[in-house]
């Protein structure tokens, strides 16, 4: 056997343990598919949110819940009778508030106060059949370049929920495919690591309307590997109530984009 052709088999089995781990992240119980609702405070001026108990209004920099010990509802693992001050969670898996099973983490986006509920039971993790892929291709692994702005930047561009809201974005990440150079703006996370949403040829078609692109941190001089056969799904094609951002101008690669994550598969 080739070392072209050893090294290609041991890249495809580390893709398919990739992916395999990433299929079970995404149906834990408390995983994307859990999210059943986004309460965004400001429409709920009694403090009363559709089909969750207590009172839960904005105050400034927190969230005051209010509940009695009827409610149901725990906070750190107790039950609440009274009033607590709540600021954001992060994620289901650190809420502190939880009701009847479900999780209720509070978030805060752009200034305003929302309340999210998370519920095992959501009839899309019932309904989930795993991820559809593209098949593994060598072609999709490139070398890539990482070029900082001088000063970041912020772009409005559509979420999903309808509304437009600022895009924070550091530099681009730059990449060659059949000769031609492509880039994409992307954002760099808090451990060094790029991300990009972005859009192709096979959108809304061959794959979901957009996708997420990340990459490790890049080295000293800007180079970073760029394997596009781990093209991700954004959380909004597991549940209607995430707020996820659609790609900003000039994130649609010119070509088809035919490898990655496709869209979910329901049973």
């Amino acid at each position: 056997m080739s070392t072209t052709s050893s090294t290609g088999t041991q890249a495809e089995r580390h893709w398919q343990t990739w992916h395999e781990r990433r299929t079970a992240e995404i149906a834990l119980p408390y995983g994307p598919l859990a999210l059943t609702a986004t309460h965004w405070l400001a429409a709920f001026p009694d403090g009363r949110l559709d089909g969750v108990p207590g009172h839960w209004n904005a105050d400034g920099d927190a969230v005051l819940l209010r509940a009695a010990a009827a409610d149901g509802l725990t906070v750190d693992g107790l039950p609440l009778d009274g009033t607590v001050r709540l600021g954001t969670d992060g994620a289901p898996a650190t809420a502190r508030v939880t009701h009847d099973g479900r999780r209720l983490p509070v978030l805060r986006r752009d200034g305003e106060w929302a309340v999210r509920i998370f519920d095992p039971e959501s009839a899309a993790r019932r309904a989930f059949g795993g991820i559809d892929v593209f098949p593994y291709d060598e072609r999709w692994v490139r070398p890539g370049l990482f070029r900082p702005y001088g000063a970041a930047r912020t772009v409005q561009v559509p979420n999903a929920d309808g509304r437009e809201r600022g895009l924070g974005l550091a530099g681009e990440l730059a990449f060659t495919l059949d000769g031609d150079e492509h880039t994409l703006q992307v954002a760099v996370e808090a451990d060094g690591t790029l991300w990009a949403v972005l859009a192709d040829a096979t959108s809304g078609t061959d794959s979901y309307r957009f996708r997420f692109l990340r990459t490790p941190a890049p080295a000293a001089d800007g180079t970073v590997p760029v394997d596009l056969n781990r093209t991700l799904l954004p959380p909004c094609a597991f549940a209607d109530h995430f707020v996820c951002p659609f790609p900003p101008p000039g994130n649609t690669l010119p070509f088809a984009l035919r490898a990655g994550e496709r869209n979910r598969i329901a049973d």
